[in-house]
């Protein structure tokens, strides 16, 4: 063989493994349930602070207190692994088994619930970056994995929320203009070595990135885009609350307990996108564990199957209409996706959800998982309350990773046209 085909291969061994290690977050299976991060006694956007504690918890359905471990691995911008060994972003060592668990109490659907904090008595992590915290069970097979974000507070991030700056789009989308300053960093070649990733409402999977700056003043990057930074704006999310259980409310028609476990019942939903605008305060797709009669939510919530139903008869059946919110993931998978009822010509789902307080969505997507937020079925209003969050990676000529060196968030209630 050539030393030039050998190079040729050898080149497209590294290409495809490079490839090949993007790190996609594992879908639990059906008996892991209520997957979140907790801060302060909150399900939290995973983002962190370096050097702030977090828990990692979730339910697993069998109540066996199975033996679960837990890896975290360290990533760069691209959810690529990073090459830098283990014990320069962890202190101590991973792989260990989650020692904190506790049976549900007075529930009808048993359960194990699970918390990791970290840090923990076995590792810290030492710097900020993208990660990946994988789940294992006792064949060390990944159940699960979920990302999240440790970031340093390096720089400040002026930003604003703005309607649309194109006309057709003026009363559809959210436009974010913001800049970057630091007194504690000079900036090397920051078109090629400052990223930023934007979110709407803490959703990780759908960010905009690699938007470098317009141009710079000083050591300051300026991002006044037109398009390049919109979101479209949606329309408040849909809430039910079933923290009494055995009764109905505003959005609950019916309960009952007929197959062994809680049903909920919700009314069903119209399809919003053709109406006006209406103020309905949410909490931004996230959720809240909550039994009224508990003294303690994590282990006393009970699950119940809650049916939704929406309609929508302008929907295009050739993609398809997903349930989606903090309480998921906003997850894309079968698990949560919309059945036609030919007879009453509504969609309907149900989902087995720990009670309390959860915000939800309709989403339009196809089978890759490509949401179209253009015809979503409740509309896009650019009155519609959203959280946005901004962070910043940096590297250095010289570094072997990206940081995470600032973040921001701001919320579109302050708007300007």
């Amino acid at each position: 063989m050539s030393k030039d085909i050998f190079q040729k291969i050898l080149l497209i061994f590294i290409v495809t493994s490079a490839f090949a290690q993007t790190q996609t977050e594992v879908l639990p299976p059906y008996n892991i349930k209520t997957v979140s991060f907790v801060q302060s006694n909150e399900n939290v956007v995973p983002i962190f602070k370096l050097g702030d504690g977090f828990q990692f918890q979730f339910d697993d359905l069998y109540g066996n207190e199975a033996n679960y471990y837990f890896e975290i691995v360290h990533c760069d911008y691209n959810w690529n692994p990073t090459t830098i060994p283990k014990n320069e972003y962890m202190t101590g060592f991973d792989g260990q088994r989650i020692i904190q668990y506790e049976n549900s109490i007075n529930t009808l659907q048993i359960y194990s619930h699970y918390i990791l904090p970290v840090p923990n008595q076995f590792m810290q992590l030492r710097i900020s970056g993208n990660y990946i915290l994988k789940i294992l069970d006792e064949s060390r097979e990944v159940i699960l994995s979920r990302k999240f974000i440790v970031y340093e507070d390096l720089v400040t991030i002026p930003m604003q929320i703005r309607r649309a700056r194109t006309a057709n789009y003026l009363e559809y989308k959210h436009n974010i203009e913001f800049s970057i300053k630091s007194l504690a960093i000079n900036f090397q070649t920051p078109i090629k070595n400052i990223k930023i990733a934007l979110f709407q409402n803490g959703q990780l999977n759908q960010a905009i990135k690699n938007i470098v700056p317009q141009y710079t003043i000083g050591n300051e990057l300026i991002y006044k885009y037109d398009t390049e930074t919109q979101f479209w704006a949606g329309n408040e999310f849909l809430y039910f609350d079933n923290s009494n259980i055995r009764s109905a409310g505003n959005t609950i028609s019916r309960i009952d307990s007929s197959n062994g476990i809680y049903n909920s019942n919700l009314f069903t939903n119209n399809a919003r996108g053709n109406y006006p605008y209406t103020l309905n305060p949410d909490v931004n797709g996230n959720f809240v564990v909550r039994n009224i009669g508990a003294a303690k939510n994590e282990i006393e919530a009970d699950y119940a199957w809650v049916y939704f139903s929406v309609s929508a008869p302008t929907f295009m059946k050739n993609k398809g209409i997903y349930i989606t919110g903090m309480f998921n993931n906003y997850s894309l998978s079968p698990e949560y996706k919309m059945d036609f009822n030919k007879e009453k010509n509504t969609y309907e789902k149900a989902i087995l959800i720990k009670q309390g307080f959860t915000n939800f969505q309709y989403q339009i997507a196809d089978d890759k998982g490509n949401i179209d937020g253009e015809n979503a079925i409740d509309g896009n209003f650019w009155q519609t309350e959203n959280d946005y969050t901004i962070l910043v990676y940096y590297r250095e000529n010289n570094d072997r990773y990206q940081k995470v060196i600032g973040k921001a968030t701001t919320n579109s209630t302050i708007i300007t046209n």
